[in-house]
């Protein structure tokens, strides 16, 4: 390969971390940009420091990487991303507190329940008849909560 690829040696670092943002624009998910903007410290390093040994480079790269996620999910935890809609992923979680009829007979805790054009399992407390109506209490996983209702 030819040496002028190589020198200077912060341009590959620059270059990689162009190309793992480029790849967390196309797959978003915040891992690949912290890994970007380590790849970028790392080429500004061998700025200042341009006789730095490789294994050292892969060294920092791996720390900063390494520091940069960890710091990010910390912070995401302490000051969590507040929305309009809190609950537009979590579709189970929508309908707690809302009543439905029962479709399917509750039998040893388990029935189903008709919400909009889907149909979605639910643990009750008790076994009941179809049409029992049911509050829904509660979501676990995939299977909704519900307690009949008087």
């Amino acid at each position: 390969m030819s040496s002028w690829l190589l020198a200077p040696v912060y341009w590959n670092w620059w270059l990689l971390g162009v190309v793992l943002m480029v790849i967390e624009a196309i797959a978003p998910g915040f891992f690949f940009l912290w890994m970007g903007v380590a790849a970028l410290l790392v080429g500004l390093v061998l700025t200042l420091l341009p006789e730095l040994a490789w294994t050292y480079q892969v060294l920092l790269f791996a720390l900063l990487s390494v520091g940069s996620i960890v710091a990010w999910r910390l912070r995401l935890r302490r000051h969590p991303t507040h929305t309009e809609d809190p609950l537009l992923n979590r579709r189970g979680h929508q309908y707690v507190g809302r009543v439905f009829t029962l479709d399917v007979p509750a039998v040893n805790g388990h029935g189903k329940i008709r919400v909009d054009d889907s149909t979605w399992k639910v643990l009750v407390d008790q076994d009941c008849p179809a049409g029992a109506r049911l509050r829904i209490v509660g979501v676990d996983g995939v299977l909704l909560k519900g307690v009949i209702e008087p």
